[in-house]
C-alpha cells in the first residue's frame, strides 16, 4: 500500500490514513494568519505590483511549514549520492534564477510516481519515479527549471491568494495545492471530495495555463543561463507524453480502458498546443546558433545506477499477479486476468471489466475485540438492521471470520455486504471487502472474489524472492535491440515480452512518436550506447 502524498501504512511506524485530516489540522491554526485584503508586492520576474496574502517572508515561513508536512507524508529517498546530485544541480539552476537570494531546498522523494512540484519559498521536489524516465542531466534540469519558475514567479503565493478568497487558510491552500499537484488528477478528485463539497477545493487543482506557460518559459531561460540546450524542455514533455501513450497502449492490449493521467503532465495540464508552444520557446534560443554544453547524460546514468525502480519494500510491491508487503509480512494473489492496485490506503484486486474487486485494508494497530464485536462495529449494528451469517474460517492458517448478508438502514434501504476479518502476521488485523458496481457485477465476480480472498497469507520464501527490489543498471545497447535487452532484464519474468520491451523503450526515450503531428518515430539507440535496464 502506498500513498502518493499521504502517511504510509508501515509495520514499524503506523500513522493515520487520511491525508485530508493532516491538511485540515494544519489549516486550523493558520487560517487567520493574514487578512483577506493582503498587501502589494512586486513580482521578481515581471517587475509588476500584485496584491498578495504572502510577501516573501510569509512565502518562506509557509514553505518551511509545508515542507515539514511533505516530509512527514512522503519519505526522502535514502540515497545520499542521488540527493547530493539533485541538490547540486538545483542550486546551480537557482543561482541563475530571478530569486537567487532564497535558501533553496531540493529533495528527491522515495515515490514511484512520475512527479515534480514546488512550494513557495524555494522548496522543490522530484520523485525517483520521474528520474527513472529522464535520459540526461539536461532533461532533469528542464523539470527542475520549470518548478523553480513556479517559485520565482510566485505562482504558489498567487494560488494561496486565490484560495484565501475562496475561504481556505494560507497554509491549507499551500499544502492542499501541493497535495493535489503531487497526486495528479486522481488524487485531486479524491482529496477534493474529502476536504469540501464546494467549488473551492477544485479551485486549487492546478496552475492556470498562463502560469504553466510562464514556468515553461522560465525553465527554458534557466537552462540557457546554465548552458543547457532549452530544447530539453521539449524532450521532457515528449518523454512524459510517451509514458501516457504507453499506459494507454498497455491498457488496450489487456482489454482495459485507458487510464486517466496521474503524472507530471496530469498535474501540469498539457496538450498539443502547449507542446507546440514549448517548441517555439526553445527555438528562440537557437537563433542565432548557440553552442551549449554537454547534456550530462553520462553523469546522469552514473547517478541513477542502482536507483530503486517502481514499488518499494516499504510500501509493498506488485509483481505480476502477486502483491507482497514485507514490512507487514503479508501477501495476496490476484485471480487470472485480474490486476493489483497498490493504492493510497488499500490494496485492491480488480477484475478485467473493472466493475468488481476485493479491497483490503489494514486496521489500526490498537484494534481490539473479537471478530464478532469488530464486525458489529463496522456494520454499525446499533444503527442498522443486520441480517446474515458469520462463517469462521482459516486462511493459510490465519484465523478469519466472513460475513455474508444484508444491512438495512433506518429507512429500510438494503445493501448487500460481504466482509472478512483476518488476524494477519505481526499481530495486524485486516478487513477484506467485496465491492462491485452493482449486484450483478458482484454475482458475476463471486468465485474469483472468494479465490482472491483465500490467497491472503503470511509471506513465503518465494514471496520474498519475488519482492526483491528492481534497480536501474546502465548497460551497452545490444545488437538484438530492445527485444534482447528485455529478455535479459528482470521484467521478463513478470510481464509479456512486448510490455517488457515497451517499458525499457519508455525508460530510454525510445517509445512512441517524436513529431508534433505524430508521424515521426523515435530513433533507437546505437549499438554499444549506454542505456538503462532493470535488474534485481
Amino acid at each position: 500500500m502506498r500513498k502518493p502524498c499521504t502517511p504510509r501504512i508501515s509495520a514499524a511506524t503506523p500513522r493515520p490514513w487520511q491525508r485530508a485530516a493532516a491538511t485540515l489540522a494544519l489549516s486550523a491554526f493558520c487560517s487567520a494568519l493574514l487578512s483577506a485584503c493582503g498587501s502589494t508586492v512586486v513580482n521578481p520576474v515581471t517587475g509588476e505590483a500584485e496584491r498578495s496574502v504572502m510577501d516573501e517572508p510569509a512565502e518562506i515561513a509557509q514553505g518551511q511549514k509545508a515542507h515539514q508536512q511533505v516530509l512527514k507524508e512522503q519519505r526522502a529517498y535514502a540515497n545520499p549520492k542521488v540527493q547530493a546530485y539533485v541538490n547540486t544541480l538545483g542550486q546551480k539552476l537557482a543561482a541563475q534564477s530571478h530569486r537567487a537570494n532564497l535558501a533553496w531546498t531540493f529533495t528527491v522523494l522515495d515515490s514511484p510516481e512520475v512527479n515534480a512540484f514546488a512550494l513557495p519559498g524555494g522548496y522543490v521536489y522530484v520523485t525517483r519515479g520521474i528520474m527513472a524516465y529522464l535520459d540526461s542531466e539536461a532533461e532533469l534540469a528542464g523539470v527542475m527549471g520549470h518548478e523553480i519558475g513556479h517559485v520565482t514567479a510566485r505562482h504558489g503565493a498567487q494560488r494561496a491568494t486565490r484560495q484565501q478568497n475562496a475561504g481556505l487558510g494560507v497554509l491549507a491552500a499551500t499544502v492542499l495545492g501541493v497535495v493535489l499537484e503531487g497526486a495528479g488528477v486522481r488524487g485531486a478528485t479524491d482529496l477534493a471530495g474529502q476536504v469540501s463539497q464546494t467549488a473551492a477545493a477544485g479551485y486549487v487543482a492546478s496552475y492556470s495555463r498562463e502560469q504553466e506557460s510562464q514556468a515553461d518559459e522560465l525553465g527554458a531561460e534557466y537552462l540557457a543561463r546554465n548552458h543547457y540546450n532549452p530544447r530539453n524542455m521539449v524532450d521532457v514533455i515528449q518523454v512524459l507524453k510517451s509514458q501516457e501513450q504507453f499506459a494507454a497502449d498497455t491498457a488496450r492490449a489487456e482489454g482495459r480502458q485507458a487510464p486517466s493521467g496521474n503524472n507530471w503532465l496530469a498535474s501540469h495540464p498539457s496538450n498539443a498546443q502547449r507542446l507546440a508552444d514549448i517548441r517555439t520557446i526553445a527555438l528562440q534560443y537557437q537563433t542565432p546558433p548557440t553552442r551549449y554544453d554537454d547534456d550530462g547524460r553520462a553523469r546522469y546514468l552514473q547517478t541513477v545506477e542502482g536507483m530503486v525502480f517502481g514499488d518499494s519494500r516499504e510500501e509493498g510491491v506488485v509483481r505480476g499477479s502477486q502483491f507482497v508487503h514485507q514490512g507487514l509480512g503479508m501477501a495476496l494473489t490476484a485471480p487470472s486476468g485480474w490486476r493489483v492496485r497498490n493504492g493510497s490506503d488499500a490494496i485492491t484486486l480488480v477484475n478485467a471489466a473493472g466493475d468488481a474487486g476485493l479491497v483490503v485494508t489494514v486496521l489500526p494497530p490498537n484494534t481490539q475485540g473479537s471478530h464478532e464485536d469488530l464486525l458489529r462495529q463496522l456494520l454499525k449494528a446499533n444503527q442498522n438492521r443486520v441480517e446474515g451469517n458469520l462463517d469462521k474460517r482459516s486462511l493459510h492458517g490465519l484465523p478469519a471470520t466472513h460475513f455474508d448478508g444484508v444491512v438495512r438502514n433506518a429507512q429500510g434501504a438494503a445493501t448487500a455486504v460481504h466482509l472478512t476479518l483476518v488476524d494477519g502476521p505481526l499481530s495486524r488485523r485486516y478487513l477484506m471487502r467485496h465491492v462491485g458496481r452493482d449486484a450483478a457485477a458482484l454475482q458475476r465476480a463471486d468465485t474469483p472474489l472468494r479465490e482472491a480472498e483465500a490467497s491472503f497469507r503470511a509471506i513465503t520464501p518465494a514471496d520474498r524472492e519475488a519482492a526483491k527490489p528492481w534497480v536501474i543498471k546502465a548497460v551497452p545497447f545490444p545488437k538484438g535491440g530492445f527485444a534482447e535487452l528485455a529478455r535479459g532484464s528482470v521484467l521478463a519474468a513478470f510481464m509479456p515480452a512486448a510490455q517488457a520491451e515497451g517499458q525499457l523503450r519508455l525508460m530510454n526515450s525510445a517509445y512512441g512518436q517524436d513529431s508534433a503531428d505524430g508521424t515521426g518515430h523515435i530513433a533507437e539507440p546505437k549499438v554499444g550506447q549506454m542505456v538503462k535496464t532493470l535488474v534485481h
